[in-house]
């Protein structure tokens, strides 16, 4: 595997590393918020064996690699980017499937909320949404919806990024109120 290219994110703890290999199934993202998460994924749990490596976002070509603010950038990037040219993809298991706990947050799909509108919800956020979140190494999960309040959680490099908590979600909501539904409200869960 050969890493292509190193990217900055909006978030400035956040890096892109694109790769010439795939990671995740085309459309699917593994999203790691903590090591143990990753216990039966060999490339994220040397990932987090790195030294100020936080937290992890794997798309079809690229990784997010998001550090904690006290960590050394160039360091992180010299030891993943090792690791990543070093991995063997044949020999790895299948990245294409999110390697979570049952008991994990993130594993569990989308509660609440007619299915109609739902998936109305999710086809404006993957033409529109998702794809400009993933430019920038980052994405996002629908969490539910209760009533007219939408839930999601940032993943990625849109994680711990101020512009995810402010103007995109607050754009989020403008673009499904228009869509979708005037009276709908978009919160971080």
């Amino acid at each position: 595997m050969k890493v292509s290219s190193i990217q900055p994110t909006p978030n400035p703890n956040a890096f892109k590393f694109l790769v010439d290999q795939q990671l995740a199934k085309a459309g699917q993202t593994i999203a790691y918020a903590k090591p143990d998460q990753a216990r039966s994924d060999v490339l994220a749990q040397g990932m987090f064996a790195i030294p100020g490596v936080d937290t992890l976002f794997f798309c079809e070509n690229f990784v997010t690699v998001s550090m904690t603010p006290q960590a050394d950038w160039r360091t992180i990037a010299e030891q993943v980017t090792r690791l990543l040219e070093s991995h063997i993809a044949d020999h790895a298991p299948d990245l294409a499937e999110p390697h979570q706990s049952p008991d994990d947050p993130l594993a569990t799909l989308p509660k609440g909320g007619d299915p109609e509108v739902m998936a109305r919800i999710n086809t404006l956020l993957d033409d529109r949404v998702r794809p400009a979140l993933a430019g920038d190494g980052g994405g996002l999960q629908v969490i539910g919806l209760e009533g007219k309040t939408l839930s999601i959680r940032y993943q990625g490099a849109c994680g711990s990024c101020p512009s995810s908590t402010a103007g995109t979600l607050m754009a989020i909501q403008r673009l499904l109120q228009s869509e979708i539904d005037e009276e709908l409200v978009v919160t971080m869960s």
